[in-house]
């Protein structure tokens, strides 16, 4: 599937595993791909040229945090997302449903959308999606997520699939809204979000009305919100082979190294999380033998790298130690590594499954992490 401002092309399939590439006018992203979340505007604790250093194609932008602060009108006059904080690569922006229904403290939903008081100093705001597709617009995204309902955890059937036609509903009002945007939907790409909770015949329906609508890539939305990994690839066992084979699938909000590993054997292309970097600044490193908590005084003295199997200059220059101190003082250079080495084995683990597939040695690769990776 392409054209002129977006393309995607699968290069190899292991099982229902793939790799390949998305084209876009600001750079290619290789799937399978992790994308960093830079919430407001930054990839906490590390600087863009860091980012990309990881290995990283994309990050991630929340409309929700942005429109609030510094604002999606006053970004836009200082010329976007990318120029305000230095990345010139593809931005990927979630539409703000999630966080407006989880952290606001009062909201209301109805048909037009969802009015909001801010977390931040309580002022008073409605997102629709029509409001969605114009904050992102602003922010001049790259990739564009249609407005939707992310389904509650542990609801009924029926509750499940009121929310998921909501939801198609504002997916053809992002789509109409998002193709009125002008020059940026010209090169921009839009992705619809398919919901349903656990529940295959609402997974179907929802599928095939984003399908007849038309987007871009497709994301499987509603999942990694409580339901537990056995459930999630229950869910991914059968969600997205309804997606196109055409276009890029996304997992929203995935996840721990381990539920990476299974989505992509389940089909998965894309990935974004704040664990990297949210465990990084509480002193956890991810390693290929599972999580690592620097601050424990066990490693007071210990000289190894936080992983010696890791290539990235956390681990070349320094040693637990160091970082167990420095965690444990405060130091914000603590923070600052223990997230660099996190965003690092989070590339490396997306390389690894790209290499893997390629060569037809998926099974392999995955039962050898398995082995080692011990959960947290």
């Amino acid at each position: 599937m392409s054209s002129p401002r977006f393309a995607f092309s699968v290069h190899a399939t292991d099982g229902k595993a793939r790799t390949g590439v998305v084209r876009m006018q600001r750079g290619d992203i290789r799937t399978p791909a992790f994308m960093p979340v830079g919430t407001a505007a930054t990839v906490k604790a590390m600087r863009p040229a860091e980012v990309r250093a990881t290995g990283a194609d994309i990050i991630l932008g929340n409309t929700y945090h942005l429109m609030l602060r510094p604002g999606a009108e006053r970004m836009a006059r200082l010329g976007g997302l990318h120029g305000f904080m230095g990345w010139d690569r593809p931005i990927l922006t979630d539409s703000g449903g999630y966080q407006v229904m989880s952290l606001s403290a009062l909201t209301r939903m109805s048909e037009e959308g969802v009015a909001f008081s801010s977390h931040i100093d309580g002022s008073k705001h409605m997102l629709s999606p029509e409001r969605s597709m114009e904050i992102q617009r602003l922010l001049d995204s790259d990739i564009v997520m249609a407005f939707d309902e992310c389904t509650k955890n542990g609801c009924t059937h029926d509750e499940a699939a009121q929310s998921m036609e909501r939801s198609m509903r504002w997916a053809r009002r992002s789509r109409e809204a998002f193709d009125a945007g002008g020059a940026h939907a010209d090169r921009a790409a839009l992705f619809g979000i398919q919901q349903g909770s656990l529940n295959e015949d609402l997974r179907r329906v929802s599928a095939q009305k984003l399908i007849d609508i038309g987007f871009d890539g497709y994301a499987v939305g509603g999942l990694a919100v409580g339901e537990g990994q056995e459930a999630m690839f229950a869910t991914l066992d059968f969600a997205p082979a309804m997606l196109p084979e055409d276009r890029p699938r996304y997992l929203m909000g995935v996840g721990k190294p381990d539920d990476i590993v299974g989505a992509v054997e389940r089909g998965i292309d894309m990935f974004d999380c704040v664990l990297p970097t949210r465990s990084g600044r509480n002193g956890q490193a991810f390693t290929w033998a599972g999580p690592l908590n620097i601050r424990n005084a066990r490693f007071a003295e210990d000289r190894e790298p936080l992983d010696p199997r890791c290539g990235c200059p956390v681990c070349a220059t320094w040693g637990r130690a160091y970082l167990h101190h420095l965690v444990k003082a405060g130091e914000m250079l603590g923070a600052m590594l223990m997230t660099q080495h996190n965003i690092h084995f989070y590339q490396e683990l997306m390389q690894g499954l790209r290499d893997s597939i390629a060569a037809g040695t998926l099974r392999d690769f995955a039962a050898d992490f398995r082995r080692d990776y011990r959960k947290a």
